[in-house]
């Protein structure tokens, strides 16, 4: 009798809960059953999902046309995950079309190009800091500080205006969630894909000293290397993951060094900010699941084998929690524990352009923000706290603080 496949996510649980109890209950590899009734596969061990990893456009593609059951009839045209794994971008390319696309935005995300982002982003800090304290007695973290921070820095990065950075928020929150039905998946991410191809004329039209008139030069100097479609899809993947992890890693950190005032201490006194933010990435990283992998030919992994052409999904919140490659207290935040690999940025050709940029807005905001407000608490308990309705990313809704004196 053959088992049914696990439901994900499960009504009422965190996603990253979910992943955790799966493994620990069926082992690394199972078969899932997600939204819209589509079957797929996890695998959520460090081990197995390093293995995926290191076999991407080798054993495993990424481009959907390998995804049997989307052109077989299976799943329906308006299955709302659909906009998430088709498309021209870097996350649905393998081979030399995910290399040329790569290099292409790999020159905003150098190493020199995002140490020079150091001193706007400190800057774009201090600004949101200064305003906190004029919020009240309890601040909602997340409005105010979390999620405006790295929204307006990738935005600016590519020249998008104040007055649209809210909607990319709010467009990209609807298609992350799995809560959002057909009609308001299919709606918003027309909606997107339009306006980006309206701020791709403009900027032709009126250019500046931003990343998506490099790109549009990059363009006109070698058309038949960046199609007019590829660049929207490239400023669609960026807006969206150029923010929405590092909203969510930035929350998740305030609630652990809440929660552990020790740890909050020696991140201070050693100025052990960028170990923060790695031990966050590992065992509280706001990457849940990446969406997905697909055998080119039917693969073992662990005890299962999974067939060509079924969507393999790789649970990244397993991997850092992983007893088995972290030790029994894996799930135990503590910054003391070194700089131990985690592949809460992925590996191999796929590995995230932006970490450096994550990890550089992540320690200047971390150290920042309890540098200026050093007695920083939870206004609720941690139990109380609401999620986002998304099996990919993870980060609280609302993060309610009480400030404490500035320092």
């Amino acid at each position: 009798m053959t088992t049914p496949p696990l439901q994900i996510p499960v009504p009422g649980e965190l996603a990253s809960s979910t992943i955790h109890r799966y493994r620990d209950e069926n082992g690394p590899v199972f078969r899932i059953e997600l939204p819209g009734k589509v079957n797929a596969w996890a695998v959520t061990s460090y081990d197995t999902v390093n293995a995926v990893l290191s076999n991407d456009d080798i054993r495993f593609s990424k481009n959907p046309e390998n995804f049997t059951a989307l052109h077989d009839g299976t799943i329906s045209p308006d299955w709302p995950l659909r906009q998430l794994i088709e498309g021209e971008h870097l996350l649905v390319k393998d081979g030399a079309d995910h290399r040329r696309l790569r290099g292409l935005v790999n020159r905003a995300f150098t190493p020199a190009r995002v140490q020079g982002l150091a001193a706007r982003i400190q800057e774009m800090t201090d600004e949101l800091l200064d305003r906190l304290a004029d919020e009240g007695e309890v601040v909602d973290l997340v409005r105010h500080f979390t999620e405006p921070l790295p929204v307006n820095v990738i935005c600016e990065l590519f020249g998008v205006p104040a007055e649209d950075r809210n909607q990319i928020r709010l467009w990209s929150g609807v298609l992350l969630s799995h809560t959002a039905t057909p009609d308001e998946a299919g709606a918003t991410g027309a909606a997107l894909l339009g306006y980006l191809g309206r701020f791709i004329d403009s900027k032709r039209g009126d250019p500046g000293d931003d990343l998506t008139t490099g790109l549009i030069r990059a363009q006109e100097d070698d058309g038949d290397r960046l199609s007019d479609s590829e660049m929207v899809w490239i400023l669609w993947l960026v807006l969206i993951a150029g923010h929405e992890t590092t909203v969510h890693l930035l929350a998740n950190a305030v609630i652990a060094l809440c929660a552990d005032r020790d740890q909050l201490d020696l991140a201070r006194t050693k100025d052990a900010w960028g170990q923060v933010v790695e031990e966050s990435l590992r065992s509280r990283n706001s990457v849940i699941n990446v969406l997905f992998r697909y055998p080119l030919e039917d693969v073992r992994l662990g005890d299962v084998t999974i067939p060509a052409g079924e969507p393999i999904m790789i649970a990244v919140a397993g991997t850092g929690t992983d007893p088995a490659r972290f030790g029994g207290d894996a799930g135990r935040f503590d910054i003391a524990r070194g700089q131990e690999t985690h592949l809460g940025f992925g590996r191999g050709p796929h590995f995230c352009l932006g970490a450096p940029l994550a990890r550089l807005e992540a320690r200047i905001a971390l150290s920042s923000l309890f540098g200026r407000f050093p007695e920083l608490r939870l206004a609720v308990d941690q139990g109380q706290i609401a999620y986002t309705p998304s099996m990919i990313t993870e980060g609280p809704v609302e993060l309610p603080v009480v400030l404490g004196p500035a320092g």
